[in-house]
């Protein structure tokens, strides 16, 4: 296709992806390839905003289960999300193009609190929006501020970027006969529980017909590839 499939897209990015190799932090080569590839599709004219994790600085799941308070452990974990979002703004914006950070808790030294609708002027402007600090409430995962923050900042579309090619009925690195799912329905997600987002997330987006495209991220050019209609990975819609 010559022309891009979807105008507006949410990019649920993992904090673990920025790690690369490493086995904790950012890794530079990550970060700039991940970046080229987003201002690669915006210069399409795709308005493109993205929610990132922190899970390569810190889990607020894994350190409640250290012992520490939860609440007090998810509120670090959306630390750490700005963290991510700051540098991956950094990237972006030294290939030339705009950015804004936008997170739920107010820092409003190093980023914009998140306001609605000064998000979707952004992205009409054509700058890159990045959504730090979840929901900006413990409890939540960044998979349910994907969901959200999608909805309303009117996406079609979430593109939940992975380590591996969609969704499978089995661990494919454990289960090597696993088998990957083309299309499914949020129902399917659920009943399956195949943990593809949480299920707060896959609810949200059951309940507003907004459709999630989880597809290999360690393949150069996918994110254009699916934006621009190429059937990659595994799509979950309704029926």
């Amino acid at each position: 296709m010559s022309e891009p499939h979807y105008k507006r897209v949410l990019i649920k990015l993992s904090g673990e992806a920025l790690q690369g190799d490493q086995s904790y932090g950012i890794s530079p080569a990550s970060l700039q390839g991940f970046a080229a590839e987003i201002c690669e599709i915006q210069k399409t004219g795709v308005e493109v905003a993205i929610v990132i994790g922190g899970g390569n600085i810190f889990r607020g799941v894994a350190g409640s289960t250290a012992g520490m308070d939860r609440a007090s452990a998810d509120y670090m974990g959306m630390l750490a999300t700005v963290i991510n979002a700051l540098a991956l703004q950094d990237a972006i914006e030294k290939q030339g193009v705009a950015t804004r950070v936008q997170t739920a808790l107010e820092i409003k030294e190093v980023a914009e609190p998140y306001i609605r609708r000064r998000a979707m002027r952004h992205l009409e402007k054509g700058r890159v929006v990045i959504f730090g600090a979840g929901t900006g409430n413990p409890y939540f995962t960044t998979d349910t501020a994907a969901a959200l923050r999608a909805m309303e900042c009117r996406s079609q579309v979430i593109l939940k970027a992975t380590n591996v090619d969609g969704v499978y009925d089995a661990d494919p690195e454990l289960v090597p006969d696993a088998r990957r799912y083309d299309r499914l329905t949020y129902i399917d997600v659920l009943s399956k529980n195949l943990r593809v987002m949480d299920s707060t997330a896959v609810s949200l987006c059951m309940d507003n017909e907004l459709p999630i495209i989880v597809f290999d991220l360690n393949r150069p050019g996918n994110m254009k590839r699916v934006i621009f209609g190429q059937e990659l990975g595994t799509w979950i819609g309704p029926e």
